[in-house]
């Protein structure tokens, strides 16, 4: 992209009269070769050329026509005295008489596209040619074509797209240059919700300027590289997006280059707001938003954006109130009389908080929103349902009164049909857990006992239950989504009950997390239960029977081969825990393996790793790699050359498996820990309550070369330190790249924890992994 100082000046239309005859002469002969035809299309293009000359020399004859309309009335003279004064100027600057036209324009207007063009004149003259241009134009089309060919293609861009903005946060293409038509007909509309770059522009209503993030995007293919999108706004409302498009990266731009571009985008905003704009969203007249609110059942306001000196909305005039308010049943604070005509934050003060925030953003973008139990001291009970929607320039509020005396009326009603039911609710601010008295029975407590924890669940179940209870909470506490799970509840009595428990979260207005709130239910005793539960077991075993022998042999050999899930360890000064989620469909079951050993020269072996692929290949090479790891560790080496030892392993003796793996050994008298790695994520270390990775250090991966070179890394331990190696089971999603769950992982890992168990147990909870991959995860505390 061109800087500011390297754009170049507008053209000599003398030079391109020249090319023009020159290519109408090319024309001509090739006209002669191809008879009539050729004639005729030669024509049409010599056409074509002399109205795109004509359409650019108009551009210029409009600029120097409002110069001399302004000496006209500065100096009271006559046109030809005006336009004599103005060649005189350009004389003695040694300019043309262009760039003095631009300059006169500038002085006067003293508006956006003056500030931009101020520092060099040739900018001044193609922002006023394009502005010129525009306002001449009949349709947005040809602002979009006229912005491109004066003032953009000079700063290296090849294409623009004007976008409305309709009602919803949706865009339509109202104009658009240096694209085919083919490609503007799929282009034509884009709904709410789908991420575009201009999209974001909308919704985050700023200028972005955009490397080539792999969004889908108008252009594509004849404009694939760094793209700037600015909102069009007028009076707070953004009209729509302008997007300029060019085919390289962008450099980083200076400021200049900037103020240039939002000029560009006032003016677009001009011709979208015009009555030529076919594309721009029609406004409905106040009178029609009025009857709507008269017709709703629910109080309501018709509010207008009040303008500030800048003509920024800061405040929003009271248009109308309908009669459920007028009518003086009750629904209003008798502090905040609303009467049509006056300011809403003069009247309600309280309103400058949450809600005038959110009315400027329906005001600006469009985009409904609503809440639920939402703070209002407009009801009654000072929480309502509220609903927020752009009508034209008007915004339409209406609010519903949330009767709590109701609401818990219907969960009471709820829990006394399904009966044997202890309800609980957990405060996500406070922390503060209540149960009923119910639920303290159920779990064999007296009511002054402490609530256990939903968090703590595993802790209070039977063992061969912790994998579906994890998934459990993962889906509550991580994910917060509405989740339910039947376990079996140890009780401190001895008694083990067959329970089942929902739970779902609560969320504010903001969308904040407030709460967890479900209930328990006792089973036991339920004979219905019991006789569905045998035929469930049954229809498993008799599926388990069916299923691939390849997933039942993988799944064999997993468990064959790895030490206890929930095992620990203590040797040497250090306590290990380590924990393996197996993936949650059969056929996902993969090669992942972990090994904490001490070894006869008294280290201690530590590794985790993952072979490429599912089922019984990927669990026959894990057997094979941590079989050989174990070996290898007994030589007494190093881990950098067990790590090429092993390498040698995978790509020579087991069928040129790939697989990344970690070996560390820590040597108990001297606290130091040596490890290396082979293509896999670097173990993390916590301490003193922070947490980082340790440094990468050279390693590719099992199996992918022969002549592959491990480097080792070294880390002297303290007490109270601990270590954390994991497979990428653990953090792998879908929808974000792998730096990105690093580094959640690590906010996650950074959390207080009462025991080293505990702390495995929150990872896998809260980790934001969605792969089912299986995990494998160790732990490592020096007391």
């Amino acid at each position: 992209m061109h800087s500011d100082d390297q754009a170049t000046p507008h053209p000599d239309p003398r030079a391109s009269d020249e090319h023009d005859e020159h290519d109408e002469h090319d024309g001509r002969e090739e006209a002669v070769g191809e008879g009539d035809l050729g004639r005729l299309a030669a024509t049409v293009e010599r056409l074509r050329r002399q109205a795109e000359r004509a359409r650019r020399e108009a551009a210029g004859h409009a600029l120097i026509e409002l110069a001399k309309g302004v000496l006209l009335e500065r100096l009271q003279c006559g046109p030809a005295q005006a336009a004599e004064q103005l060649a005189t100027l350009a004389g003695k600057a040694g300019v043309s008489r262009l760039e003095v036209a631009a300059d006169l324009v500038n002085e006067v207007a003293r508006d956006r596209i003056g500030e931009a063009g101020e520092s060099d004149p040739a900018i001044s003259v193609r922002l006023r040619a394009a502005e010129s241009a525009a306002l001449g134009a009949r349709d947005t089309q040809v602002v979009a074509v006229a912005l491109l060919e004066h003032a953009l293609a000079p700063l290296g861009a090849t294409a623009v797209a004007v976008w409305a903005a309709e009602p919803g946060a949706a865009l339509s293409l109202a104009g658009y240059a240096g694209f085919g038509p083919e490609e503007a007909r799929r282009w034509r509309h884009v709904p709410p919700g789908v991420l575009t770059p201009a999209g974001r522009s909308l919704t985050e209503r700023r200028t972005i300027w955009h490397a080539d993030a792999g969004l889908p995007a108008v252009g594509r293919p004849v404009a694939g590289g760094g793209r700037v999108t600015v909102p069009m706004t007028r009076a707070g409302r953004v009209l729509g997006v302008l997007e300029i498009c060019w085919p390289h990266a962008l450099p980083p731009h200076p400021p200049r280059l900037e103020r240039q571009i939002e000029a560009m985008a006032e003016l677009c905003a001009h011709t979208l707001d015009a009555p030529f704009a076919p594309l721009a969203p029609s406004a409905p007249a106040l009178a029609e938003v009025v009857d709507l609110a008269d017709a709703l059942p629910d109080p309501a306001l018709v509010l207008q954006a009040h303008l500030d000196a800048r003509g920024e909305p800061a405040d929003f005039r009271i248009r109308h109130v309908n009669e459920r308010i007028s009518g003086g049943d009750g629904l209003l604070l008798e502090a905040y009389p609303l009467v049509a005509g006056g300011l809403l934050l003069e009247t309600y003060p309280r309103a400058a908080g949450g809600l005038l925030t959110r009315l400027l953003q329906v005001h600006a973008t469009g985009r409904p929103f609503r809440a639920e139990r939402m703070a209002l001291g407009l009801s009654t009970t000072g929480v309502a349902d509220v609903s927020l929607t752009r009508h034209g320039d008007s915004v339409l509020m209406v609010w519903r009164d949330h009767d709590e005396d109701a609401r818990m009326a219907g969960l009471l009603a709820h829990a006394q049909r399904l009966g044997r039911i202890g309800g609980f609710e957990e405060n996500g601010v406070t922390g503060q857990i209540t149960w009923n008295a119910q639920l303290y029975s159920l779990y064999g407590l007296a009511p002054g006992d402490r609530p256990v924890p939903l968090e703590r669940l595993r802790d209070h179940a039977h063992p061969d239950d912790e994998v579906a209870i994890g998934r459990f909470l993962r889906t509550v506490l991580h994910h917060r989504r509405f989740a339910a799970v039947a376990f079996r509840l140890v009780r401190p009595d001895g008694i083990t009950r067959h329970m089942r428990v929902v739970a779902e979260p609560v969320f504010g207005p903001e969308g904040r997390f407030m709460a967890v709130r479900g209930a328990y239910q006792d089973i036991s005793s339920q004979h219905w239960t019991e006789v569905a539960l045998a035929v469930t077991r049954d229809q498993l075993a008799h599926t388990e029977e069916r299923s691939a022998a390849s997933n039942r042999l993988a799944l064999q050999l997993q468990q064959a081969i790895m030490p206890p899930s929930h095992g620990t360890m203590d040797s040497f000064g250090l306590h290990i825990a380590v924990r393996y989620r197996p993936a949650q469909k059969e056929d996902l079951v993969g090669g992942d393996w972990y090994d904490a050993v001490a070894l006869p020269s008294r280290r201690v072996l530590l590794s985790v790793g993952d072979v490429a692929g599912h089922g019984v290949e990927a669990a026959t090479g894990m057997v094979i790699l941590r079989n050989a790891l174990r070996g290898l560790a007994t030589t007494g080496a190093g881990p950098a050359q067990i790590m090429d030892w092993l390498n040698q392993v995978a790509h020579h003796l087991a069928d040129r498996m790939t697989a990344t793996a970690v070996c560390a050994l820590y040597d108990p008298p001297t606290r130091m820990l040596r490890w290396a790695r082979a293509g896999h994520l670097p173990p993390i270390l916590l301490r003193d309550g922070s947490g980082s990775e340790l440094p990468m250090v050279r390693g590719p991966l099992l199996g992918a070369f022969t002549d592959a070179r491990y480097e080792e890394g070294r880390l002297q331990l303290r007490a109270e330190d601990t270590l954390l190696l994991y497979t990428d089971g653990l953090i792998e999603r879908r929808d974000h790249n792998l730096r990105h769950a690093q580094d959640q992982l690590l906010t996650i890992a950074r959390r207080s924890a009462a025991t080293l168990d505990h702390r495995l147990d929150d990872l896998l909870t809260h980790c934001n992994s969605d792969t089912d991959d299986d995990t494998c995860l160790i732990g490592v505390h020096l007391s």
